[in-house]
């Protein structure tokens, strides 16, 4: 059966103006962030995350958006994104979705011989099967042109002693990313990843041990820019891979040039 090519459409965000865009992971960080530059640019925002609590005050960030003026509310959905049927609840509920992001992810971190699968099979489960679960709620309800973004990060490539499992789990993202574009490119849906540096999120903020802005400063200090990204800058990189209909497949580094240093 022939298909019909992949729409044209303008490649600037502009383009997502009246288009859905599904935020899993998007209570705060990276995928609050989207949520909050997707609003101000007229989509339709669609976020989901587990803990009720801080996701209504998400939704409440993102409608506060300045210049935002779009008129559909910004929907909350409190769901485990890992549980296939959750996420066919929450499909039903987002109605027709044209663009899907995917931020959450747990992060384990332990030498191989004193942490054992039991310890990090949460964290695989959460990076890989998570996006493995939203790949199959997704596939046949996006339309043409619609996409997915998974995000991966700089330790898939440079990795560090004792982070085997969470290495392993981010670059099967990145595997399953270019495979997937494959798969559904007969159905024109686009399959990207964000390769992610260390940006000011409460995430990195814990890891970093960095409870202060000061001390966020000094962890930024050595890197190209010479501070952290923000969250803003993280998530501009996912809002034009949803723009651009011709990047498929593709796995882009955002971090500040930090696998450099």
């Amino acid at each position: 059966m022939s298909v019909a090519p992949m729409p044209i459409s303008t490649p600037l965000p502009a383009a997502l103006a009246g288009r859905t865009v599904l935020v899993i992971g998007g209570s705060s960080g990276i995928g609050l962030a989207a949520g909050e530059l997707l609003r101000s640019l007229g989509a339709r925002v669609v976020l989901v995350a587990r803990d009720k609590a801080r996701l209504d005050a998400a939704v409440a960030h993102c409608l506060a958006v300045p210049g935002a003026t779009h008129d559909d509310p910004v929907l909350g959905i409190a769901a485990d994104a890992g549980d296939e049927r959750e996420l066919d609840r929450v499909f039903e509920q987002a109605g027709p979705v044209d663009h899907v992001l995917v931020t959450a992810g747990g992060f384990q971190v332990g030498p191989l011989d004193a942490t054992p699968r039991a310890d990090v099979q949460d964290a695989v489960d959460s990076r890989l099967w998570g996006a493995y679960a939203v790949a199959r709620a997704a596939a046949p309800r996006l339309p043409a042109g619609g996409s997915i973004t998974f995000t991966s990060g700089l330790y898939a490539t440079r990795p560090l002693p004792g982070m085997a499992a969470a290495v392993a789990a981010i670059g099967a993202v990145e595997a399953l990313t270019r495979a997937l574009a494959v798969e559904l490119a007969p159905r024109r849906v686009r399959v990207n990843a964000v390769r992610y540096g260390v940006f000011d999120t409460p995430l990195a903020r814990g890891a970093l041990g960095a409870a202060t802005d000061e001390a966020v400063a000094e962890a930024g200090r050595a890197f190209l820019p010479g501070r952290l990204g923000t969250p803003a800058e993280a998530a501009a990189a996912p809002i034009f891979l949803m723009s651009d209909n011709y990047v498929s497949g593709a796995v882009i580094p955002v971090d500040g040039g930090q696998s450099l240093v």
